[in-house]
């Protein structure tokens, strides 16, 4: 087995750690932020709150969109930071290793992503968010069966009004019930008990509260005085309100796949809005996951700090360079939606540029002798690094006030 293979391997395990726990980290960072978010919602709701799981199940595909070209970068900027720092790099390149062969490997590990990117962003994620936006939607209408809220007035239907003071057994068991309810033609109906159950009909659109030990109060127009019982059990019928049908998927361009927003960009039937927006989103895509074709090379240029320095300056200017570019393509987008710009001008132009600026930085590591990508910005870093050092070490000399 000659060198080359056995170097091929070696920097095949060392991008992969920093790879995957990059990219693991950052999509549980997105599904905490999001987790404690829908879990307001859905309490404020009354819904269930095993419900949050699924919704953050299908917020996986676009955070594993965001996600795997940054954890493609670090892991082969950390990689080959580690060989620059351990001298292995230039070991390397001293047995005729040079920066094309070495990146070899990190290109295999670009083409299997952008095709997994690809695969999400075009066809998975589509229908991940419309199966979201549907969690939202029965949530809303209480199509997922809306818990009682304890404490709280909660509206059953258009005439009915509920409060528990307690409940158990998941909310199958109500205790210090009080309900009011009214019908079209003015009569009402109010009723306080010690314990209170929901029991099913033989009607799909009504159920019925079984209400026990309590007093009813019945009022009618006619009535000169309201009516008083007492009861041990009194079932009352309850209307359960109409729930809409949810929409169709593609109310947003996030819902459709790639060969739908080709197919609608091209249908001269649709609206001229909708294929602006349509074309927009398409590019948009496109050239998100075309960017990951320059991570290596950025990786790599901003990997190898200058000679006798452990600077880590490289690591935070990936992540701006990248996240910057996302919201640069962010905005190209809504305006080529709007029509203000077209959207192959709007959105591959700040691709070339880019694309043009990284390979300016890798030419400059890896054709130019002793040449530095960032050398005046890890100068610059590293004089006020020592500055701000100075600074602290004089004020914790300072004697302290008598």
């Amino acid at each position: 087995m000659n060198i080359a293979t056995l170097t091929d391997r070696y920097v095949a395990k060392l991008i992969f750690v920093p790879l995957v726990a990059t990219l693991v980290l950052a999509a549980m960072l997105l599904l905490l932020d999001k987790m404690l978010r829908l879990f307001d919602f859905v309490v404020s709701e009354g819904g269930p709150v095993n419900i949050v799981w699924q919704m953050l199940a299908n917020m996986i595909p676009e955070y594993m969109a965001l996600g795997i070209p940054i954890g493609l970068m670090l892991g082969i900027l950390l990689a080959f930071r580690r060989l620059a720092l351990s001298s292995e790099l230039d070991s390397l390149r001293g047995v005729g290793l040079g920066y094309g062969r070495l990146l070899r490997v990190p290109y295999m590990y670009a083409i299997a992503l952008m095709a997994l990117n690809l695969a999400i962003v075009g066809f998975v994620q589509p229908y991940a968010r419309y199966a979201y936006e549907g969690l939202r939607f029965e949530l809303r209408s209480g199509a997922l069966g809306a818990s009682i809220k304890v404490g709280e007035f909660n509206r059953l239907g258009r005439r009915m009004t509920l409060r528990v003071e307690r409940s158990d057994d998941e909310g199958r068991h109500l205790h210090d019930v009080f309900v009011r309810g009214e019908t079209a033609d003015g009569r009402s109906v109010a009723a306080t008990a010690d314990l209170g159950t929901f029991l099913a009909s033989r009607d799909e659109d009504t159920i019925v509260l079984r209400l026990t030990r309590g007093r009813l109060v019945h009022d009618a127009p006619g009535y000169k005085v309201p009516r008083v019982l007492s009861f041990e059990q009194q079932d009352l019928p309850i209307d359960l309100p109409t729930i809409e049908a949810f929409r169709g998927r593609g109310d947003g361009n996030d819902e459709f796949t790639l060969p739908e927003l080709i197919r609608l960009g091209r249908s001269d039937q649709a609206p001229e809005a909708l294929r602006d927006s349509v074309r927009a989103n398409f590019h948009f895509r496109m050239v998100e996951v075309a960017m990951m074709a320059l991570l290596p090379l950025l990786a790599v240029a901003l990997a190898v700090p200058p000679k006798r320095s452990t600077s880590g300056l490289g690591i935070f200017l990936s992540i701006v360079m990248v996240v910057t570019y996302h919201k640069v393509n962010q905005y190209a987008e809504q305006m080529a939606a709007q029509d203000r710009l077209d959207p192959v001008l709007a959105l591959w132009v700040p691709f070339i540029l880019f694309a043009a600026l990284i390979l300016r930085m890798y030419w400059t590591l890896a054709h130019k002798p002793g040449g530095q990508p960032i050398g005046a910005l890890e100068r610059a870093f590293s004089k006020t690094s020592k500055a701000i050092g100075r600074i602290l070490r004089l004020r914790r000399r300072e004697p302290l006030p008598a």
